[in-house]
């Protein structure tokens, strides 16, 4: 029997337990092990909370955690205040890390320390109820938003600051991130990218959603979009990138409807300098940017200024350093080969990588299953050398005698039915459970039961 860790229980950890369990060369049982006592990484935590369809994702990776050689184990900490990775390597023949890219990337200009400049994860982070979310309501203090980045993460904050509260009632976003929406003065969200809309990274059907909210008009500058040399004859685009243009076409043709929010959707602007006063921002300063017909982008020394009481940064995540394991700092992954863990360019017994963390924050959810799968391939590989390491006791009791208090299926239940509850309160379906102590009752509520 081949026991096996998968540290994660997003997409790429679940797509690993669901490769090992439905291949029939070696018996397998599976530890799914998280951090939060919640699954689902960032399908819980990174989707957003008016796109059910995706998040109904949840469905399919909680058939593979109830299969009956899956165990979830959340409240599970690697490295300090935890258990060390060399301990965790002890209690398995293998341990598989899909812990993703668990920091945002810097513009790295002047300003950007100032008070109502966050990035986008962290705007994410707070609505999506993430017990480490630090938010501190500076949403109150804004008529005026930047979403600096044009991907899907950066449609996704700015559909959710126009629109309008009553639409979200229906969704699990918290109470209180529903309440401070409801009570938000922004009145204009400028979506800004340092290319041309031909470049840009969002999917076409993010973009043509911002079309559809009941308040805001959107608003494309049709001067902007033909500086890219794209945007007159879009037919050499490959077809992503053709629809995008298409559609930004169709949102200039339209005329403006006179609703209460406004979303303007900017291109070929380079950040430079966010402004401040009173140590809050005020401003963002950008240089018009031109195209240099290498596919990217050069300074024209213009500039313009956009006024903003709130700043996100979405550009871009990064991976951290897992105590324990060795890290590439200039790509933010892990050394693999294949998913097999490199030391000093050695492969690693035992030890593997899987999703972001393994060849960075690239590709969609569905990018996830062939990584995870060619990990496991490796994995099953080296299985006949990872099975002649005898595990004596159950890892469960290796975990509780490491200090930890592992949550099980049975509390995740616990906390589904805590929100449930929740929500029922409220008028509402199940409403997110967003802190840290609050979540570990509910867990802990299958075991008094």
């Amino acid at each position: 029997m081949l026991h096996v860790a998968v540290v994660g229980s997003g997409p790429s950890g679940v797509y690993s337990a669901q490769s090992l369990v439905q291949q029939d060369r070696v018996p397998v049982r599976v530890d799914v092990l998280d951090r939060l006592p919640c699954p689902y990484g960032l399908v819980r935590y990174g989707v957003a909370p008016d796109h059910e369809k995706i998040k109904s994702l949840q469905n399919n990776l909680r058939t593979v955690l109830q299969d009956e050689r899956v165990r979830f184990l959340g409240a599970v900490e690697i490295g300090p205040g935890g258990i060390a990775a060399r301990d965790l390597l002890r209690l398995y023949d293998a341990v598989v890390y899909c812990v993703g890219a668990a920091t945002d990337r810097h513009l790295g200009v002047p300003g950007e320390e100032l008070a109502g400049s966050w990035s986008a994860t962290e705007f994410v982070s707070w609505y999506s109820a993430h017990p480490d979310a630090h938010w501190n309501g500076a949403l109150a203090a804004a008529e005026s938003a930047v979403v600096i980045g044009v991907g899907n993460v950066a449609v996704d904050v700015t559909r959710i600051l126009a629109r309008g509260a009553d639409e979200l009632t229906g969704t699990d976003m918290p109470a209180a991130a529903l309440a401070a929406l409801a009570a938000s003065r922004v009145r204009d969200v400028h979506m800004v990218g340092r290319r041309g809309p031909s470049q840009a990274k969002f999917t076409t059907k993010e973009l043509r959603e911002l079309g559809s909210l009941a308040d805001a008009d959107v608003l494309v500058d049709p001067a902007e979009l033909a500086l890219d040399p794209h945007f007159a004859d879009p037919s050499g685009l490959p077809a992503a990138g053709r629809r995008n243009v298409e559609a930004l076409r169709a949102f200039a043709d339209r005329p403006a409807q006179g609703r209460s929010r406004r979303i303007h959707l900017r291109f070929f602007l380079r950040p430079v300098e966010l402004l401040g006063e009173g140590g809050r921002v005020r401003a963002v300063r950008f240089e018009r940017t031109l195209p240099d017909g290498l596919g990217g982008v050069t300074g024209s020394g213009a500039y313009e200024e956009i006024g903003a009481q709130l700043v996100l940064r979405s550009v871009g995540y990064r991976g951290i350093p897992l105590d324990g394991l060795p890290f590439d700092e200039q790509r933010g992954v892990v050394p693999n080969a294949a998913g097999r863990v490199l030391r000093e360019g050695v492969p690693s017994p035992g030890e593997y990588v899987a999703g972001w963390i393994k060849r960075g924050p690239t590709g969609v959810i569905g990018t996830n299953r062939p990584c995870a799968k060619e990990t496991v391939g490796s994995l099953l590989e080296d299985a006949p050398g990872l099975v002649q390491q005898a595990v004596r006791t159950d890892p469960l009791e290796g975990l509780r005698a490491a200090g930890l208090r592992p949550v099980e299926w049975t509390g995740w239940q616990a906390i589904e039915r805590a929100e449930a509850a929740l929500g029922a309160s409220l008028g509402r379906g199940p409403v997110k459970i967003g802190e840290w102590d609050a979540l570990l009752a509910a867990a802990r509520e299958d075991r008094a039961g």
